[in-house]
């Protein structure tokens, strides 16, 4: 009988499909290694695209930022313009009445009496002076109520106040509020 070696046959039919499954082993490795690189790629074209589209965001965000300061600071100088336009209305609107005012004080006050300093917050005014007597002082406070323009007189002090020999004086403070009259009152006593 005939003897048939099929040892090598099959080790070269094994060395064949070796060399086949090293072949595709090697092309999935590279086609995979291929996929993996372009997978990286596309997402890190992605990051980078939403990393410049953030840093647009940002920088549009701080322009607008530094226009809303702006927009705030040109607010605030608005606010205080107005302020100051109202204060100048008000004080041009109010400059007869205190002229008014100070003429009242002046037609108000006795003979024997002097203001040393007036003051004023709001509607009150703070008088501070001298008299000879306490009843010019009551004269003056009477003078002042029936007056339209001033009302409320209030006697905060009154000091006896000798200065040298003979002259003695009274030392008197004094708080009005001023007011203004209806336009009845106030016409008929305009000269």
């Amino acid at each position: 009988m005939a003897r048939i070696n099929l040892l090598p046959w099959r080790e070269q039919l094994r060395e064949e499909r070796k060399k086949e499954f090293m072949t595709v082993l090697v092309l999935i490795i590279i086609f995979a290694g291929g996929l993996v690189f372009l997978g990286d790629r596309f997402l890190n074209g992605k990051i980078d695209h939403q990393n410049a589209r953030n840093e647009f965001l940002q920088k549009e965000i701080t322009l607008l930022e530094a226009r809303i300061k702006e927009i705030e600071q040109l607010q605030a100088r608005r606010t205080q313009l107005l302020d100051r336009m109202k204060i100048i209305q008000d004080l041009q609107g109010n400059r007869p009445i205190i002229v008014r005012v100070f003429d009242e004080l002046a037609r108000t006050l006795p003979d024997g009496v002097h203001f040393d300093s007036l003051g004023m917050q709001g509607p009150t005014i703070s008088i501070k002076g001298r008299a000879e007597s306490n009843s010019r002082v009551s004269n003056l406070m009477r003078q002042m109520d029936a007056s339209d323009w001033l009302t409320s007189p209030n006697l905060t002090a009154v000091r006896a106040v000798t200065s040298g020999g003979l002259d003695q004086a009274n030392v008197f403070e004094l708080s009005v509020k001023q007011t203004e009259p209806s336009a009845g009152t106030a016409g008929e006593k305009q000269p």
